[in-house]
């Protein structure tokens, strides 16, 4: 934990839009003015949702906005082998067991919680007869996980209240999220992570394995999420345009000015080079808006 060492890991479901870029921007200035690595790391890891192409867009982007990353681009879709031998390794401790319930079922009988309903322990003591196990779910066990998030202060998160034992593989091979950036933060690391508030309710499961699994937990930081007029987060989903490579210095500009650094005319002036050179030696994080999301610029 000496030396930081910051990522950004976009899914590829898309070209990089305008909050996708703060995100960037965010982990990237961080990192940079602490005269840290900054990794990049591609959420590759539901084959269903990846668009072809869309990584190579995503990195042609951040190469057009003149952000440079350390090493090689890691890929979470060719990680599998180390997260079988998470799951494994916590099977091994009676923690992992196979869940039946469809998410209709879940919807049915469950109370929603933070990001999705929480999930009731239906198959906590096995699965019903007949039916098929369809995912493996982690075991809760009534634990509380706080911790103290650099912009929106101390979080305290009851996992069996806000998610219930929650799920570390589906049945068409696909592994969760959770475990992935637990297993790939440790692999790579990764001493803090610099990401939306959209996330934010990820975090204690995240933390939650990296104690089951003897993993370091880096720190946090959740910066502001850009919405739309209607309150929606910018996504493909919400049809965010995506960042013009040809001239990406508006986009930049205004992503800064979002995060409560907005550059003056001769940093602007300067080109990408001159912008970050600025950004750099003047990003403090405790500059950013502390809000859970705010209204992207029109």
């Amino acid at each position: 934990m000496d030396h930081y060492r910051g990522r950004f890991a976009p899914s590829p479901t898309g070209p990089l839009h305008f909050g996708s870029l703060v995100a960037a921007i965010g982990s990237y200035l961080e990192a940079r003015s602490r005269g840290g690595a900054w990794l990049v790391r591609i959420d590759d890891l539901d084959p269903p949702r990846v668009v072809p192409g869309a990584a190579g867009d995503i990195l042609r982007t951040l190469e057009a906005c003149g952000m440079e990353w350390d090493g090689t681009v890691a890929y979470q879709g060719a990680r599998h082998d180390a997260y079988h031998c998470a799951v494994h390794q916590l099977r091994r401790q009676g923690l992992v067991y196979p869940c039946a319930c469809s998410r209709c079922e879940i919807a049915d009988s469950a109370l929603p919680g933070l990001g999705g309903y929480v999930y009731p322990g239906t198959c906590r003591s096995g699965v019903r007869e007949g039916k098929a196990a369809r995912a493996l779910r982690v075991r809760t066990g009534g634990s509380a996980i706080a911790f103290d998030d650099a912009l929106q202060g101390r979080i305290e998160h009851d996992l069996d209240r806000h998610s219930g034992d929650f799920v570390l593989y589906r049945a068409d091979g696909v592994y969760a999220y959770q475990l992935a950036a637990a297993v790939d933060d440790a692999a790579q690391g990764i001493t803090d992570v610099v990401r939306g508030a959209d996330l934010l309710a990820s975090t204690p499961r995240q933390i939650y394995l990296q104690g089951l699994l003897g993993l370091p937990t880096p720190r946090y930081a959740h910066l502001p999420v850009a919405v739309n007029a209607q309150g929606e987060k910018l996504s493909k989903q919400t049809h965010a345009p995506p960042i013009d490579r040809r001239d990406p210095l508006p986009a930049l500009n205004a992503a800064l000015a979002f995060l409560g650094h907005e550059p003056p005319p001769e940093a602007v002036g300067g080109g990408t080079g001159g912008l970050w050179k600025w950004a750099i030696e003047n990003w403090i994080l405790e500059r950013v808006p502390r809000e859970m999301s705010l209204p992207s610029p029109s």
